[in-house]
């Protein structure tokens, strides 16, 4: 197996003339968490939608585990799993129903209450999608898109809108589908978010990727072009104190 399970050439998309992704390259090591940072219209959604096969390349190539993307579309999204910000389930298929559902449309069979517990919603197993939390939906989002054991798995913006508690054992999952060897991409605008949970990250503006490297060599760059914060960070902040007070068990 190579090192890289995912490689990025020259990848460019525009709209009507508005350039979107603007001839972007850059290798995923298998195994990695690996984040696209960047502020609203960087082009990060859009990068990982042609990568998802879910968008058209308009040129350039991706090649995810040696298969081209814009050539081998079905057979992409057979190898990936997704998980969007807003996810549409149907309402009256109960979570246990919805997993095996998911699971047929790729030829597979699934132990629901495996996958379930995996994301902590095995008491939900009977519930409906309407009925779950912000932070319920999210996880099952997860569990949907593990159903044909993919070999990365793409988040767009996995924590968006969740609490402290939730947020966090969201981190957790991340973290646990990394060490079942499977390579993890996610956008996020949480900072302390891709510090935390990416081994590698690629920051975009304008289409175009302008730094790319670990969190803490990205840090170590920027500290040696002089940088220094006015205000000294303190080893605890207003999280740590919320988490503190109220605890780290989820509430739902």
């Amino acid at each position: 197996m190579t090192k890289n399970i995912i490689e990025v050439k020259n990848l460019y998309k525009a709209y009507g003339g508005k350039v979107a992704v603007d001839g972007i390259s850059f290798n995923v090591r298998r195994g990695e968490i690996f984040g696209i940072l960047g502020p609203n219209g960087a082009g990060k959604t859009t990068a990982m939608e042609m990568m998802e096969a879910l968008r058209p390349i308009d040129s350039g190539a991706v090649t995810l585990d040696g298969a081209n993307v814009a050539k081998h579309p079905q057979k992409i999204k057979a190898m990936i799993g997704v998980q969007l910000q807003s996810s549409a389930f149907f309402d009256k298929v109960n979570l246990t129903e919805s997993l095996r559902m998911f699971a047929a449309f790729y030829g597979r069979k699934v132990d629901p209450m495996e996958l379930l517990a995996e994301v902590e919603l095995s008491d939900k197993a009977k519930s409906y999608p309407e009925k779950l939390s912000g932070g319920q939906k999210q996880r099952f989002s997860i569990a949907t898109a593990l159903v044909n054991q993919p070999v990365v798995l793409f988040l767009d913006e996995p924590t968006t809108g969740l609490d402290p508690q939730s947020r966090r054992k969201m981190w957790e999952l991340i973290e646990t589908v990394k060490a079942r060897g499977i390579t993890v991409i996610l956008t996020s605008h949480y900072m302390e978010e891709a510090e935390k949970l990416c081994d590698r990250l690629a920051i975009m503006d304008n289409g175009k990727i302008i730094a790319l490297d670990s969190p803490a060599n990205l840090i170590k760059k920027l500290l040696a072009r002089g940088f220094h914060k006015k205000q000294t960070r303190e080893q605890a902040d207003l999280e740590d104190v919320y988490i503190d007070l109220t605890g780290k068990e989820l509430r739902e």
